[in-house]
């Protein structure tokens, strides 16, 4: 592969992941209700996401969305619903009754994963983008496989590195919240954009 486009993809493919969407809306709300601790569980269940979706991709499953509208909203519509259930748990989470708030330390790192995870690999659209997106940097003259090889590593480390800076972020960001009693409108507001997230989600069409 040329460096000048791999370049290219790797510019393009940082532009793509610094825009939130829903996974980026899930990790920022995650990480301000539970703190550091929850940078990486949440990162984890990202690149584990995206692999999947990756994976899903590369076996013809975006394929199938193109021309299946069944499966497309199948996918969508658990994501969605996935989406407001956790944007709605997290507006209804206690903040202490007056108390200085804490980061919630009930929620385990395997549900942190999880969470993450299931968001991640369940978005539609993050299967049409490995779809779509990364066969137009492939140079169909070398060898296909390391080229998706190289391309899919790039993304990976690439995601789960913009998820953690943002979960890094939004849980010194949660420390700071402690210190003061607008930790329960915070959750509220990073339930609202969660339970928006799903709406937005919930509205994709086929556009492959």
């Amino acid at each position: 592969m040329a460096m000048h486009m791999y370049i290219a993809y790797v510019l393009a493919a940082m532009v793509i992941l610094v825009i939130p969407g829903p996974t980026i809306i899930l990790v920022i709300s995650q990480a301000v209700a539970h703190g550091r601790k929850s940078v990486l569980p949440l990162a984890a269940g990202v690149v584990c996401g995206d692999f999947t979706a990756m994976t899903l991709s590369l076996c013809g499953l975006g394929a199938i969305l193109a021309a299946s509208a069944v499966v497309f909203n199948l996918l969508k519509w658990v994501g969605a619903i996935y989406l407001v259930y956790l944007g709605i748990r997290l507006w209804r989470s206690d903040s202490g009754h007056g108390k200085i708030p804490q980061p919630n330390e009930n929620v385990s790192a395997r549900s942190l994963f999880r969470s993450a995870y299931i968001v991640t690999a369940l978005n539609p659209k993050g299967i049409a983008f490995f779809v779509a997106f990364m066969p137009q940097f492939i140079n169909p003259q070398k060898p296909v496989l390391a080229q998706f090889m190289l391309l899919g590593a790039t993304f990976l480390l690439l995601a789960v590195t913009n998820a953690a800076l943002y979960a890094m972020f939004a849980g010194q960001l949660s420390d700071t919240l402690r210190k003061s009693h607008v930790h329960k409108w915070f959750n509220r507001c990073g339930g609202s954009a969660l339970i928006g997230a799903g709406i937005i989600t919930a509205g994709l069409r086929r556009t492959v």
